[in-house]
């Protein structure tokens, strides 16, 4: 086993131990008297081989090793008064709430977990949203509604499309390929550009710009085709992880409408 993987686990062990240290009959060494506890090479251990390491005596070794160097270290930070800094105190405070967190919500989560039946009613709720057709389309992006006509009006009179989208568009993402967007569903995009896509047939313009948040759109619709629905294996992990947020949320906003929270200056508590 690399020395580094050790090193990383024990990094992260670093962060839990600011505590002083309790004496213990578990100890697997001292260091001026100061016990290196079992505990602690367990909770690496495990950490090490959830990371894919075989244990082994050379990984224990190196674990215990590492421990009394880090021992010695934090020894000498004691002795030198760091542990009494602020913001090694507010450092040490709020990794402690951070792990508390941590296992709060990963015990949460454990006891309420997605299940099968809720990831494949999301999958049918997925399908229902990306609906029974896709488009191709391109466009180009700009800040006022009087370029938009000019560019609009340049293009009906066989200006190229692809051509002035390179040149004028602020669309980062599609500017340099001519201002197409590739295939998309419309509930992939915002309502006022889907809406003008859907009632366009294919190779056609726009009859007009389009406004959305983002500014003023030149549309050509190139193609339609059936949707190319995902397979659910290739989704329900995504799908998961999107189901486990919103339960975390929902509990989360539960927590927030039952506690007393007084912020000075701020009276809104969402």
């Amino acid at each position: 086993m690399k020395m580094n993987k050790i090193l990383i686990a024990l990094a992260t062990f670093s962060t839990l131990s600011f505590t002083p240290v309790i004496y213990a009959a578990d100890s697997v060494a001292t260091v001026n008297g100061k016990p290196i506890k079992q505990s602690w090479v367990d909770f690496i251990t495990k950490d090490a081989v959830a990371r894919g390491q075989k244990n082994s005596d050379g990984m224990r070794s190196a674990i215990i090793n590492e421990l009394v160097g880090s021992e010695l270290a934090y020894q000498e930070a004691q002795k030198q008064g760091l542990d009494k800094g602020a913001d090694f105190i507010a450092n040490q405070e709020l990794t402690s709430r951070k792990m508390l967190v941590n296992l709060f919500l990963a015990d949460f989560m454990k006891k309420n977990p997605v299940s099968d039946a809720d990831k494949k009613a999301a999958y049918e709720e997925y399908k229902k949203e990306l609906g029974d057709k896709e488009y191709n389309a391109r466009h180009i992006l700009v800040k006022t509604e009087a370029e938009a006509k000019d560019i609009l009006a340049q293009i009906n009179k066989g200006g190229d499309f692809a051509k002035i989208a390179k040149e004028k568009s602020i669309d980062p993402g599609s500017k340099e390929k001519g201002g197409d967007l590739g295939w998309f569903s419309p509930a992939g995009m915002v309502k006022p550009f889907s809406d003008a896509v859907v009632g366009l047939k294919k190779n056609t313009l726009a009859d007009a710009p389009v406004q959305t948040q983002f500014g003023w759109h030149v549309i050509k619709l190139i193609d339609t085709r059936a949707t190319q629905v995902p397979t659910y294996d290739k989704v329900k992990d995504g799908l998961e992880r999107t189901l486990q947020q919103r339960k975390l949320e929902k509990m989360m906003i539960g927590l927030k409408e039952k506690a007393k929270i007084d912020v000075p200056g701020i009276t809104d508590k969402k």
